[in-house]
Parts: structure tokens; sequence; C-alpha cells
């Protein structure tokens, strides 16, 4: 009989590496197959470029752009706990809604990879995130890193891109096709889509209102337009949510409508006006902010390996006579 390979029998003994490799093949190759073939020309492309890199294992940064503290910070992680042989085991990590996270997070990332791995390789001090592969997703159209207080130079300097890791990073672009909105539709739905679509992006792209330096004015359909200036939250609410007294009860009701707020604080007033639909007194339940060790918990219990949605469990909900925040 041969003698059990050290390296499987080290690495069984890392409650993460287990964790991570335990799915089934089968299920996998199943999917990856499937999805393979729904890929556009677009993304089979950029699939494959990154993939042949993974497998060259020469490490690299990517950023697919698809429409839709200090410097000094690292990531607190032990490079000799689990977390860290995990991350030397990864091949691949992929990190999607990036522009909306502050510049100083990936580089945190990068010190901290840089650090882990040079024990392995004392070279890698000047190749980005220790040469592991990194692929960044988003839409730098969409909200940018919050910098309270911040001008709109804090936040444009806040953004990944200007960061000194954004040199590294090679661009791919899916902008042609939005498939999750076609999906279904019939041809007229389709049509109208595309216009209002190309119609966002014309506004993402500075293509309307002429030349400006961030501002300007932009015409807007009628049909999109709420027009009483009364009550326009009231309006909004009806035109989303109709007859949601009858139906607050249907989970597919809420499902399939929501509505999009630019700041807290209009969420807020929203929320607001359509609890005063409902009769009854307002209750207000609080989820728990931090995690309490139990006594049955293994020696090495570390808090940092728990998201904040572990501790913060309870989502925002508005409900008759009931409001879980």
């Amino acid at each position: 009989m041969p003698y059990p390979n050290v390296e499987s029998v080290s690495f069984s003994k890392n409650r993460l590496i287990t964790q991570e490799l335990d799915y089934d093949i089968l299920v996998i190759k199943n999917d990856f197959n499937h999805m393979f073939l729904a890929l556009t020309n677009e993304q089979h492309n950029i699939f494959l470029n990154i993939m042949s890199v993974v497998k060259e294992n020469k490490g690299g940064v990517f950023f697919v752009y698809s429409y839709g503290g200090t410097e000094d910070f690292v990531c607190k992680i032990n490079p000799d706990g689990e977390l860290a042989s995990l991350l030397r085991k990864t091949s691949l990590i992929i990190w999607d809604k990036a522009p909306m996270v502050h510049k100083h997070a990936f580089e945190a990332l990068d010190r901290t990879l840089k650090d882990i791995l040079r024990c392995k390789n004392s070279n890698i001090s000047n190749i980005p995130f220790g040469g592991k592969i990194i692929v960044f997703g988003g839409d730098f159209r969409h909200i940018l890193p919050t910098v309270p207080g911040g001008s709109r130079q804090n936040i444009v300097n806040a953004s990944l891109s200007s960061s000194y890791l954004w040199q590294h990073c090679k661009v791919h672009r899916l902008i042609k096709k939005n498939m999750r909105l076609i999906v279904g539709r019939g041809q007229s739905d389709i049509e109208k889509i595309r216009d209002f679509t190309n119609w966002l992006l014309d506004i993402g792209e500075c293509k309307l209102g002429g030349p400006n330096d961030g501002e300007t004015f932009i015409d807007i359909s009628d049909d999109i337009l709420i027009n009483d200036p009364d009550d326009p939250i009231g309006l909004l609410i009806e035109f989303v949510h109709p007859s949601i007294l009858d139906k607050y009860s249907s989970t597919k009701y809420f499902q399939e409508r929501a509505i999009l707020a630019p700041k807290n604080e209009v969420v807020q007033e929203i929320n607001d006006h359509l609890l005063k639909k409902f009769l009854g007194d307002e209750v207000e339940y609080l989820s728990s902010d931090s995690i309490f060790e139990s006594e049955f918990v293994h020696d090495q219990f570390d808090a940092n390996l728990y998201s904040p949605d572990v501790s913060n469990g309870l989502k925002v909900f508005d409900l008759p006579n009931h409001k879980l925040v």
C-alpha cells in the first residue's frame, strides 16, 4: 500500500479547505456545460482568456466591465491559520460589484496576499496580489464608494480605477446585450427595453446634455415622470404597489416589484409613508450586532471568519404593524 500524500493529509485537517472542496463534481460539471453553451461570444472569449491564465498559474488581474482608513491597512488573517492555507491553495478570486468598494479594501488584500504568500516565494513582493489571479466585476456607472462628507473628487479618488492596482488590470467589456432583461420577453417589449437601456447608457457615457463637467440638464420622457407635486411618493407607491392593503400577504406580490432610492433618507421617507397605510401600532425588532462564542465551539474560534450577515441576520421588511431592522 502506498504512503498517503502528505499534502492531502495536511489539507484534510483544514476545515475551510475541506468545505470549499466539498462539492459534487458531476453536478458542477453539468452546470458548467449548461452555462458554457449559453455564453455570448464576448463572454466566451473572456472566459477562455482568464482560464488560460488560471491554468498557467502565473498570476493576473482582470476587470470584467459589465453594464448593469489609511494606506497601510491589511486584512486580519493569521499567516499560519486555516484561512491563509485556503488562500494559498486558491487559484482564482472573483470580486463582484468592485466599483462600489473603496480602493483601500483592494489594496489591503493586495498587501495581505503578498505577506501570506511571501513565505513560499520571496520574489512575489512586486507581483499584484502575490501572484493570485483576481477578477473584478461591476459597472462604474453604479454607485461609487461612499466617502462620508466627501467631495466628488474624494469619491472618484476612492474608486478602484484610482488605485495603483488599476494599471495591472486587463479590462474586458460586456456591453452589447443585457441577457436578464430580454429573457421571456416579446419583441415589442424587447424594443422598448432596448431603447430605455440605450438611453440610460448614453447618460452614463455623458452623451446627453451636451459638453459638461458632470452636471447638466437631461430631458426625461413623460411616461416615466411623477407629475403630482402634492404627493409624489404616494403616487409612486400606488404605481409600484397597487392595492397593497389587499395583497400584502402575498410573497409573489413583493417579489415582482421594488422601489429604488438613491439615499437612505429617501428610503426612510418611503417606508414611513408606506407604513402609515396600515392600521395598528408600529413595533420595532432589533437583530444582534455581535457573535457570542458557545462553550461547544472548538478552541480556535475566529469571529473574523463570519460575515456581518451572520449577526445582522434580520433584514428590513415592511409588514402591517411591524418594522424589522
